[in-house]
């Protein structure tokens, strides 16, 4: 009787074991399929990132690209202003630094557009 008890247990623990990596394994599977899911929308929003960055670089690109003697200028306006702001005692102030820069601001509208008219 102790023998059968005992075979008894024994089957009941190899059934509970059984049991067990069934639902070790479902839960494996089900963890696998959420990792492929996330993956895949991951993949998704950096391709949307992706393109939408380079809209962006395209959209500057074209802004940019048109004048690139204007453009200079305009970096230079801006980094003098900034530099005017930094450093108030030089001793030119912003305006005169346009009034010179207008000659060289036309003369460079005027190389870019017949440098274009070139690459073109």
């Amino acid at each position: 009787m102790e023998s059968s008890r005992q075979g008894g247990g024994i089957q009941q623990l190899l059934a509970a074991e059984q049991e067990a990596q069934h639902i070790v394994n479902e839960a494996r599977n089900l963890k696998k399929a959420r990792l492929k899911q996330a993956k895949e929308e991951a993949e998704r929003e950096i391709a949307q990132y992706r393109a939408q960055v380079e809209a962006d670089f395209q959209r500057k690109l074209e802004e940019t690209s048109g004048d690139s003697g204007a453009n200079v200028l305009s970096f230079l306006y801006s980094k003098t202003a900034a530099m005017m702001e930094i450093f108030p005692s030089w001793p030119m102030s912003f305006s005169l630094l346009q009034e010179e820069w207008k000659p060289m601001e036309t003369a460079a509208k005027t190389t870019a557009g017949e440098d274009a008219k070139g690459f073109l």
